[in-house]
């Protein structure tokens, strides 16, 4: 640990929003002890993208990162859900401290594009893919001797509580413990912790609904002796969300829209239909609520704009102007960015008839799909006895044969939660909490959250404002 800075503890959690505080009161009590604030997202307000800026203190025009995917023109491919930390640009916190501080120590756990990330710990989701075709969970650390200090005490990293049907605590307690390890045997100066908790039930079955409540105090309950362990350390503790989950009942296909005007093109392999992005005239990467929409020839956009703007859950279609205005005008981003309705999200779907959908639309497959796909929260409940089916499929894999589980619906209407766009109520967006009362202030702007932590650091000053 240096000598020159405080230690610092940046949790983020996923999707809390005031609503939720009130019913988690240990992290609440940060809020108590320090200060409570609000928090600006910038758009569109999703993980990759905030996350982004809150580390560098750029939006998304000065880092890139422009969503959680976005179409990478010179290899002709929609990619999400990518690692590597040069794919983010601008001056990180941790290049910014050790200009005061060169041994300025960081340890990044699951906070996302932590690969390649020059700090001194990483710990990341990185299941293994065998060469039989099968998925086993795991993790990248780095040093890489973390990796078995981490798993022999914790266990193998639990991916499939990360994400998918079966998303919920385990991976979330695996990150707290793996966390509370770092800190306490390599000392960081600054250590992000990313907790993914609330970012399930508030999709699948609202922000408002029991379960949401159960899962916000589950992960209370949990995170209740780490706070106390990093305050007794004397550290001071940041917690804060990217986004916050608003009740949704209308999924958006902007993809079929344009598919029908004869804009989307599709190839067909084995009688399923695969997007065609390098023929297409436009197609949506969609991101929840905010898609970006590539437009090949620059005399087609007034009539995609037009398109866009008519389809029933669009509320704005942000063109060259619309896009400067927001921080989104990077060479990313699409020749326009649609956002939905308030209560309405954006599918990824392009194909017309479900028995012409890729076999990975059944499937947890969040790197092939081009676009988000929520419903990999949820199980298909069309298939019968689809759990049982689910569990002989992994019974099968651990055999050593090949499997495939279709466990995702194709219809979307069971999303009851999402994001991307910016916050009408601050009660349901995100928030700032923090163990000191020093920089208090009502409100922070997401691109503020690096010269704050700097601040708290003790490697600038940041002044309290009115």
């Amino acid at each position: 640990m240096s000598t020159r800075s405080r230690r610092l503890v940046v949790l983020d959690i996923v999707g809390l929003t005031p609503k939720l505080l009130a019913h988690m009161p240990a992290v609440a009590a940060l809020g108590e002890r320090g200060f409570q604030a609000r928090l600006d997202p910038v758009l569109p307000a999703v993980t990759c993208t905030v996350q982004s800026t809150f580390l560098t203190g750029e939006p998304p025009a000065g880092h890139g990162a422009v969503g959680n995917g976005w179409y990478f023109r010179d290899l002709g491919e929609v990619l999400l859900w990518r690692q590597h930390n040069a794919l983010v640009g601008g001056e990180k916190i941790w290049e910014t401290a050790r200009r005061t501080d060169p041994g300025y120590k960081v340890a990044n756990i699951c906070w996302w594009y932590a690969m390649g990330a020059d700090v001194d710990l990483t710990v990341t989701p990185r299941p293994v893919y065998y060469s039989d075709g099968r998925k086993e969970p795991d993790c990248y650390t780095w040093p890489p001797s973390l990796h078995d200090e981490l798993t022999d005490r914790l266990g193998p990293f639990p991916l499939f509580t990360y994400w998918g049907p079966n998303a919920g605590m385990p991976s979330t307690q695996w990150i707290l413990g793996a966390a509370r390890q770092v800190f306490d045997e390599h000392d960081p100066d600054l250590t992000l912790v990313y907790l993914p908790q609330l970012d399930y039930e508030p999709q699948r079955s609202g922000p408002d609904s029991p379960a949401t409540i159960r899962a916000a105090r589950q992960l209370d309950d949990a995170l209740r002796p780490l706070l106390d362990h990093f305050l007794r350390e004397d550290a001071t503790v940041v917690a804060l969300s990217e986004y916050g989950i608003t009740p949704v009942s209308r999924p958006v296909d902007i993809n079929r829209a344009l598919r029908r005007a004869g804009l989307l093109q599709v190839h067909t392999q084995d009688g399923m239909e695969y997007l065609d992005p390098w023929t297409s005239r436009a197609f949506a990467v969609a991101d929840h609520q905010v898609a970006h929409v590539y437009v090949r020839d620059p005399a087609d956009t007034a009539e995609v704009a037009k398109l866009l703007a008519e389809l029933d859950g669009v509320e704005e279609v942000l063109d060259a102007e619309g896009k400067a205005a927001h921080g989104l005008d990077h060479e990313r981003s699409g020749e326009l960015v649609a956002v939905a309705d308030p209560d309405a999200w954006f599918t990824y779907y392009y194909w017309l008839d479900d028995a012409r959908a890729p076999d990975f639309a059944r499937q947890v497959e969040i790197h092939r799909k081009p676009g988000y796909d929520p419903a990999e929260l949820l199980y298909d409940e069309t298939v019968p006895a689809v759990k049982l089916r689910a569990i002989g499929q992994v019974a099968r894999k651990k055999l050593g044969f090949r499997y495939r589980i279709s466990t995702v619906p194709l219809d979307p209407a069971g999303i009851r939660g999402s994001h991307g766009r910016l916050p009408a109520d601050p009660d349901d967006g995100p928030v700032l909490l923090c163990s000191t009362s020093e920089p208090a202030r009502d409100a922070y702007a997401a691109t503020e959250i690096k010269s704050l932590l700097l601040g708290l650091a003790g490697l600038t000053r940041e002044e309290p404002h009115a």
